[in-house]
């Protein structure tokens, strides 16, 4: 395709279809020996003889009338492109990659995310979970678009917006064996069956420094990825569990759950982060305003 001129390609098309490079050369507006020169051009480059004077008329050779079949094909791709590049131009559509964490994506994106679908049917929002290292990793590698994470995002290369706070939050079961403190201390959940998120977490990262801050060192009787799982857990009576608030913010299991603010109080900060010198488009401005519209 290198050096090939579409304009050539029509022009020579519409040789074929009126009989008559006159004739061609008037539709256009340009002189016939123009037209001439351009098939000639055409004719050179393939080594071919494409048109043919048949008494009065132009016609295509075997090669021209083989060039003209693909020509509609071509022209039928750019059409294509011609409107998909319009309706990139006009409306909201492509393939958006979000990165954030299972507590957020369960108990703060669904919303968010149907109303989105609703207003603009032709974007997608494709969302991964994973911990905040591994989201911050998939921004830098450009895997990910746009990340909701637990605050700090280090790095230059980042724009970190910060979006709200979650306090974290003990949980006990309403019935059941376990006694419920009359304050959620580090000392009175580290006497207790505790459930908290498996290792590597940024969550887990800061509820192990708030009992460290209290010269204690965390020791849970179960480590689990899922706050619906230690949810339940807690809710059998098998122990307590410190989650963000987030996460036992709805209906669910609270009937099962008696809730309590830490003390001395913990909360994280949820932040959205893009690379700096991510092109904002115009699904991704849209995500990155709904997104923005949670700090209401």
């Amino acid at each position: 395709m290198r050096g090939l001129n579409l304009d050539h390609l029509r022009m020579f098309a519409q040789v074929a279809e009126l009989g008559s490079f006159s004739a061609a050369a008037e539709r256009n507006g340009v002189t016939q020996p123009a037209v001439s020169l351009q098939v000639r051009q055409l004719e050179r480059r393939y080594g071919l003889k494409l048109v043919e004077r048949v008494g009065r008329r132009a016609r295509p050779t075997a090669a021209g009338l083989e060039l003209l079949t693909h020509i509609r094909a071509i022209d039928a791709t750019l059409a294509q492109a011609e409107q998909a590049m319009t309706a990139h131009a006009s409306q909201v559509s492509g393939r958006l990659r979000l990165g954030t964490g299972a507590t957020a994506c369960t108990y703060l994106l669904p919303p968010l995310l149907a109303d989105l679908r609703r207003r603009f049917p032709a974007l997608e929002v494709v969302a991964s979970t994973g911990n905040t290292a591994d989201m911050l990793r998939g921004l830098e590698n450009n895997t990910l678009d746009i990340g909701l994470v637990t605050m700090p995002a280090p790095g230059r290369m980042f724009q970190v917006e910060p979006l709200l706070e979650d306090e974290f939050v003990a949980i006990f079961p309403a019935r059941g064996p376990i006694a419920i403190p009359a304050s959620a201390t580090p000392q009175a959940l580290a006497a207790l069956p505790l459930v908290l998120f498996e290792p590597g977490a940024r969550t887990r990262r800061l509820v192990d420094d708030w009992f460290e801050e209290a010269g204690l060192a965390a020791k849970p009787v179960m480590e689990l990825g899922s706050t619906e799982a230690m949810k339940e857990i807690v809710a059998a009576g098998l122990g307590c569990a410190v989650l963000p608030r987030l996460a036992v913010s709805g209906a669910g299991r609270r009937d099962a759950l008696t809730v309590l603010p830490l003390a001395p109080r913990l909360a994280r900060t949820l932040a959205i982060v893009m690379r700096g010198d991510k092109p904002l488009s115009r699904g991704l401005r849209h995500l990155r305003e709904a997104l923005l519209g949670l700090r209401a």
